[in-house]
Order: C-alpha cells, then structure tokens, then sequence
C-alpha cells in the first residue's frame, strides 16, 4: 500500500499497519495503535483509511450516550444506508463494524477509544465478547479493528494482566518520538550542535514543529536563543504550557503539584529515589505510586545502575519537561508577564547548559552507543546506561556515563565500554587516565567480563591533541557531534 508523500519517516509503523489492514486470513482481527499525543497516530490512521476504503472514527469527551449518537452519524455517512442508523449500545456498533469487512479486508479505526471507556467502562469486555473465538460475526468478517489512545496508562494496561481483552490482539504497535537523528532530519537542521540543542528543548515530537509553532526552525546557531525566547518562552506561543499540559492530558494523575514536583526533581539531577524524596518532601516509600504512574505515561523511565544491582535512577523521557522544569517553572511569573523574557534567558545560559544540555547531551550519547555503535564493539550492546564505580582506596566512587553491557552467552557479560559524556569541555588524557581507573577497578570483581572493555570518550567540544594521538594508538575511541550525527 503506497505510503503518503507527505509522512515523514514511519516506514516500520506504516508497514505493520498495512500488513493489518490487507491481511486476507478470514476472521476479524483486532489491533491496538498507542503513543503519547503529537506524534501523529491520527495522522496514519486516517490516511491508512483513506488509502484501503477504511472507517475512522475519532471519539469525543462526552456521555455514552452522546458517544452512541456519533458514531452512529459516522456509520451513517460512511455506510449509506437507506434510513439512519442510530444504535441503542455497543454490542449493536460493534456488530455493524464487523459487517463492514465481511466482502474485504478493510481497516476500522476508533481514535481516542480511551473517551469511550472511560463514559463506558464496560467496553473492552462487549468487544471481547464480540471476538470470541466461533462467534460467527466474527469467523465471516475480515475487518480489521484498530483502537488508538494517547492516555498512555490506559492503552498500556488494555492488554496486559487479566484486562479482557489480553489475547485478542494480533497488533500492538506504540508511535514513538522521533529518535534525535530523525528530529534533526524533520526539522531540517544539518549543523549537528544546533540540531542536539533543538532536540534538547523540544525533542522528536513531531507536531511541535508542524502544528504547533508552524515550521519556525532556528535558521542557525546564531538565531537559537532568539528562536528559544520567540517560540517557547513566549506567552503566546503553544509551546508556553505544552508541559503542563504533557501531565493534564493523562487520567491517573490526579495529584498535578505531587507530580509536577517528582519531575522538578529529577530534572534538577536527583536521579535515585532518596534524592527524589528528600527535594519532593516525602518519605522514599511513598513515591513508589506516582513514579509508576509517571513511568506508565510514558514521561519517566526507570534505569539500572550498571554497577550496583541495588540502585535505579529516573530520567525525563521527554526533553520539553526537563526544559519546562528546569528553565520556565522556576521563573514563571516573570514569564506570564513577558516583560524580562530575553533577559531571563541570557541570564540563565549556564542553568541550560548545566541542566539541559548536559545531561541530555548524556543521554543521546547512551542512544548512539545502544542503536548506531555496533562497528565499534564487534556487536550489539543489550544495555546501556550510566553506573558509579566504588574506589576503595581512593575513598570516593566514580561516575560513569556511559556503560555499555553485551550479552552472557552462558557466562559473565562482556562491558563492552565505558565512556565519559563532557558537552562543553575539551577532553585530554586525563578524561582517558579516569576511565582506565575505572575499568581496573570493574575488572578486580566478577560481575563483568572487562578483557575487551573498550574506552570511549564523548565531547561536544572536541579533544586535545594528545588524546587523539591515544586514539590513533587504538586507546581511546573519541566521538564527537559528526559521528552522533553520521
């Protein structure tokens, strides 16, 4: 099925949802499409509709009732029948959905479906009723059903557990962000320090370039922080509470100030749970329920210590929050007045660099070595994260940016690398003499294999001329922008 000019990249969620959408197997099959708002499921929903004759159906906030009456209109127009169809319940809709493949394979959609169940609770339970294994309605039909949602919680648990309809699926397809490198490719930046600093502001959602500030891309460099003030900072822009509506926009967190501050401290750099206690004001206990919640929506994720099996950190999935909290929240009435906008900014240039760039500057160094770094280690990472390393006899511990872990094989996995992330800094030998530190330390127990362990050295700024010369004598691999970027 021919993919749409204008879509840019989703080559892989395109072609499972054509595979769905034209299998010619009898039997209606059901789907699941998820992903945070913004990031275009609606968008290849409707034009895998329109491509295959299909029916879409966005769900509104509203009462059952209501919700019966507009779908029903939406059959209507799409079926023609003689008189008007206006079902009484959703055993009733769901049947007429069934029908409509019973000629074809033919895709049906209903976006936004967690409106419906939150007016309808019932509804996950009448369709798999619907889909039962010799039910003929369904053994004659050959539509192919797909449900759509943003609230991230929800979607997560509509097939997981003892929910209903666990097993009737036969797709489950999450839209994710863009990774950095396609963000840099859909804003059109070619200069790969403008193209990570964009990114660290506003990440790969897609609809924030498109939608929401209408294609304004900083032009260079030079224009950043004049882009930043224009299109984010500013009172009327969408962007100025596109935050806070991230956290509105999900069901289950009820508690916003609770939440809000969870990720105020994270993006501060309390990244273990104490940490994150001792800034939110509560006991380490009692943030076990909103850092899940945060994590099933999406806008946190849990990581291991490499190095200490007892230790996790949390870190902003989207960049847009760590922005939010680290640079607008602890200014805002200065930013509802729209007054100081451009001095704040300049004023605050080391709070991004320190609390944005940095750490994110990190975390895409963990992506690349994770998804783009294979010739350097012989193989694929199966993990890759940040650890701290204890130095007895030096009495302090190390911190290690990157760890890059290989698989078992039935004995101890290799540490493929180690790595140390400086944006700002150019790195020397003595960033290399650290990491050999490390490395001896690792190898002295048994947890990891450390023969091959290769030593990495990331920088935003570039590497003195010793350090290259180690690289040359295959010491030390250095990665810059260009090879984040290549």
């Amino acid at each position: 099925m021919r993919k749409p000019a204008d879509m840019f990249d989703r080559d892989r969620e395109w072609a499972a949802l054509t595979r769905f959408a034209t299998d010619d197997q009898p039997g209606a099959t059901l789907g699941v499409v998820s992903g945070r708002r913004r990031q275009g499921k609606s968008f290849l929903l409707e034009a895998l509709c329109q491509e295959a004759g299909g029916f879409y159906f966005s769900a509104q906030e509203a009462t059952d009732a209501e919700s019966l009456a507009l779908i029903g209109n939406a059959l209507t127009r799409h079926l023609d029948p003689t008189a008007p169809f206006t079902p009484s319940d959703w055993p009733t809709v769901v049947d007429v959905l069934l029908r409509i493949g019973r000629d074809r394979p033919v895709p049906v959609v209903i976006d936004e479906f967690p409106y419906l169940a939150r007016a309808n609770p019932a509804l996950p339970s009448i369709i798999q009723a619907a889909y039962a294994p010799r039910r003929p309605e369904r053994t004659t039909s050959r539509t192919r059903l797909l449900l759509c949602g943003s609230a991230m919680s929800f979607m997560g648990g509509l097939l997981s557990g003892n929910a209903p309809l666990r097993g009737r699926a036969s797709l489950d397809l999450p839209v994710n962000t863009l990774d950095y490198r396609l963000a840099a490719g859909f804003w059109e930046l070619t200069d790969p320090r403008l193209a990570l600093l964009v990114h660290a502001v506003v990440g790969g959602t897609p609809a924030y370039r498109t939608e929401m500030i209408r294609y304004d891309a900083p032009r260079d460099l030079d224009d950043f922080d004049d882009w930043v003030v224009r299109a984010i900072l500013s009172p009327g822009s969408p962007m100025f509470l596109e935050a806070r509506y991230l956290l509105a926009e999900e069901p289950d967190l009820r508690d916003g100030a609770l939440y809000h501050s969870v990720l105020a401290a994270i993006a501060e750099g309390n990244s273990g749970r104490g940490g994150i206690a001792g800034h939110v004001g509560r006991k380490s206990n009692e943030l076990s329920h909103p850092l899940t919640v945060l994590e099933d929506a999406g806008l946190i994720a849990r990581e291991s210590d490499a190095f200490r099996s007892n230790r996790t950190d949390f870190r902003i999935k989207e960049p847009l929050l760590t922005f939010y909290h680290a640079m607008m929240r602890p200014f805002w009435p200065q930013l509802m007045r729209a007054t100081a906008t451009d001095r704040i900014w300049r004023s605050a240039g080391q709070r991004f660099i320190g609390n944005v760039v940095g750490p994110h500057f990190e975390r895409v160094c963990r992506d690349w070595t994770l998804h783009f770094a294979e010739d350097r280690f012989g193989g694929w990472p199966s993990e890759v994260t940040a650890g701290t390393v204890n130095d007895p006899a030096g009495r302090t511990t190390h911190e290690v940016d990157v760890a890059a872990v290989g698989h078992a094989d039935g004995g101890r996995p290799p540490l493929l690398a180690i790595g140390e992330v400086k944006w700002g800094q150019v790195m020397g030998e003595g960033h290399l003499q650290r990491l050999l530190r490390i490395r001896d330390l690792v190898g002295r127990n048994d947890r990891y294999d450390t023969s091959r362990t290769r030593l990495l050295c990331y920088s935003g700024a570039g590497f003195t001329d010793d350090l290259v010369r180690a690289a040359g004598r295959g010491e030390v691999d250095l990665v810059g922008l260009d090879d984040l970027y290549g």
